[in-house]
């Protein structure tokens, strides 16, 4: 199951291990049984304090348990935790064999202190990037608190309970037999959801915090960029972020950051957080803003947060990033996640053998047209424009395809189901004014970006498109506010065009303080 490489990785991983492990493996004389055996069995080679039993009776077959030997915790995995999942396993044996999460140690204090029976199921795809964040959090929970249960659930392989669930995106997780969350969460946004106190007492350590003399808002690259070269010049920097690596950590496969030919987005945001914890940099995550207050005369502008805290800086570094388009369409809104998704690599194993269509002829639009056809029956791209356009290299590939048709001049209007999921897409022809439809099961939109500006609306001045105007330095129309990422009217969003603006903005907002 693992090449020799994966194997010798593991054992050195494995060496951490404090205590006794039990994997207790649930299986039949399925194929994937067998692959799961052979996974299992490999494991435990790798570390004497690994033991194996396939004498298991849980409820979905195959599956397994990785059990503390004393019985006071566990964590299931139904399926084979490969892929982007091969990480969760190795984290899950190391954190049930007493090898301390890397997590706030007030944050594992709040898991370690929650009352009450919590069985968690988590639904994933192997080809989901989103999916382990929340696995990991959830299996670290079930290592620390005897009143938490998990199960981790492959969508592809339980197809039946996809099917009775309706489960159209992952991750998708229950709790307690209901739905808890959909897509990507950590820890601290678990805790947030079960613990309300979470929240307050993040907000009065927030009010408490003196003014700082850079505030970077959001935590992308551009954010990043800022706050190192911000904190580099040695003033008071802080970093609020509703989402720390933000859109980035949607992404799947980055292959344009120069000198680096392959990396995911997951990866990367945690190699940005690493790089700025490496400095000193207030970090404050899992915060919206919500309202600037540019400053009076020789005072100090403010920022006000959801959570009901108010941060006060010298310079404000604006860096909230864009998220996905919508269509904007009836029904678009009422069937988000019940067959209208926004990521094709997440969510595109739960439609195996469907009909999909893809909305948007870009570059996203085609790859995403691209990937699908290896697992749906067939694919759909409609397109608003006459012409498609993405790079003619993927434009070449999307139509040597067998099972993809190209809809160009065509107007989404409309997505239409039973109430529970998606049946068709409503189309006009631009050149004809015909109506079509298109019977289908899931509908994947990639359609560009739209700026998180809709909080600064007042006293910045944006662009028609919400974006917000920045100068060469990347000064905005307020003195001392700054901007930069794809929150700006700089073209080509692009993450290493994203640094570089961070990197200008930071730079700017130093120099605005030693000349005033």
């Amino acid at each position: 199951m693992l090449d020799a490489a994966t194997t010798a990785q593991l054992k050195t991983y494995l060496a951490n291990l404090r205590t006794p492990v039990e994997l207790v493996a649930t299986l039949d004389d399925s194929p994937k049984s067998g692959e799961m055996r052979a996974l299992v069995e490999t494991v435990v080679e790798q570390s004497p304090l690994l033991t194996a039993r396939f004498d298991g009776h849980a409820d979905r077959v195959p599956s397994f348990a990785i059990r503390r030997a004393d019985g006071t915790a566990e964590t299931h995995f139904a399926g084979l935790p490969l892929g982007h999942e091969f990480t969760s396993l190795v984290l899950a044996l190391l954190h049930m064999g007493g090898h301390p999460p890397k997590e706030e140690a007030e944050l594992l204090d709040s898991v370690k202190a929650l009352e009450g029976d919590f069985h968690f199921e988590t639904f994933f795809s192997l080809s989901c990037q989103n999916c382990p964040d929340v696995i990991q959090a959830i299996n670290i929970m079930a290592a620390l608190n005897p009143g938490v249960s998990h199960v981790a659930i492959d969508g592809a392989m339980f197809r039946d309970e996809v099917e009775t669930r309706k489960v159209m995106a992952v991750p998708a997780i229950y709790l307690n037999g209901e739905p808890f969350g959909q897509g990507r969460m950590d820890l601290a946004q678990i805790m947030a959801k079960l613990d309300t106190g979470t929240v307050a007492r993040a907000a009065e350590k927030i009010a408490a915090k003196e003014p700082f003399e850079v505030l970077v808002v959001g935590g992308g690259p551009a954010g990043a960029a800022a706050a190192i070269y911000a904190a580099r010049k040695g003033i008071r920097t802080g970093v609020v972020a509703e989402r720390f690596g933000g859109q980035v950590l949607d992404t799947m496969g980055i292959e344009n950051f120069i000198s680096i030919q392959h990396t995911e987005g997951p990866k990367l945001a945690a190699q940005l957080e690493q790089h700025v914890r490496e400095y000193d940099v207030d970090i404050m995550n899992l915060q919206a803003a919500t309202e600037l207050i540019p400053a009076a005369e020789g005072g100090l502008h403010e920022v006000k947060l959801a959570s009901g805290a108010t941060l006060k800086a010298r310079t404000i570094i604006l860096s909230t990033g864009a998220r996905w388009r919508q269509m904007g369409v009836p029904g678009e809104e009422e069937y988000r996640n019940k067959g209208v998704a926004y990521c094709p690599h997440c969510d595109g194993p739960l439609y195996k053998g469907k009909r999909t269509a893809v909305i948007g002829g870009g570059n996203s639009g085609v790859e995403a047209a691209i990937d699908l056809a290896g697992i749906v029956s067939h694919v759909t791209l409609v397109e608003f424009d006459s012409q498609l356009r993405a790079d003619a290299v993927l434009q070449n590939k999307l139509r040597s395809l067998p099972n993809v048709d190209i809809i160009t001049s065509a107007l989404s209007t409309e997505v239409l189901g039973d109430g529970e999921k998606v049946e068709a897409l409503v189309y006009t022809d631009r050149l004809t004014g015909a109506s079509h439809r298109i019977d289908l099961e899931g509908i994947f939109v990639q359609i560009g970006l739209v700026p998180n500006t809709e909080w600064l609306k007042g006293p910045l001045q944006l662009s028609p498109r919400g974006e917000i105007e920045v100068d060469a330095h990347n000064a905005t129309n307020i003195p001392g506010v700054f901007a930069a990422g794809d929150v700006t009217t700089v073209p080509y969003k692009q993450i290493i065009v994203a640094m570089g603006e961070g990197t200008k903005a930071g730079l700017s907002a130093f120099d605005h303080i030693i000349r005033h």
